[in-house]
């Protein structure tokens, strides 16, 4: 017998938000972000302000959590447009997002404290 496997939906972590025509924008994912799963937390990039997989260790804006992806986008060869949650008021499952890998717990509490100035609060 096989076994199924699910996984994340597209904005399975949200919990509530107050209006989806504000709090969510369509956005251009940056080329050789890779694939990114539902819940991705998003930085951006300061020149150009295309989004990209949090990278606590930039330099270049995606240090700064920016917002979570609504639904998996593959931006492995191309530019990729999709929505993220960007701004609040709104919250999201903490237990449902997807961190960088290798994410300490003191970059995990400067990005959800980014989200929160935003108005997107993790629970």
């Amino acid at each position: 017998m096989a076994m199924l496997t699910e996984g994340p939906h597209p904005g399975g972590f949200l919990v509530w938000e107050v209006l989806r025509d504000f709090t969510r924008d369509t956005v251009t994912l940056a080329s050789g972000a890779g694939k990114l799963a539902p819940g991705t937390v998003l930085g951006k990039i300061t020149t150009g302000g295309k989004y990209t997989g949090l990278a606590p260790a930039a330099t270049n804006g995606s240090q700064n959590a920016a917002g979570i992806l609504w639904a998996g986008i593959d931006a492995t060869d191309a530019d990729a447009s999709g929505v993220v949650l960007v701004r609040g008021p709104a919250i999201a499952n903490r237990h449902e997002l997807v961190w960088p890998e290798g994410a300490t717990e003191a970059q995990i509490t400067t990005a959800t404290t980014a989200l929160a100035a935003l108005g997107i609060i993790l629970r």
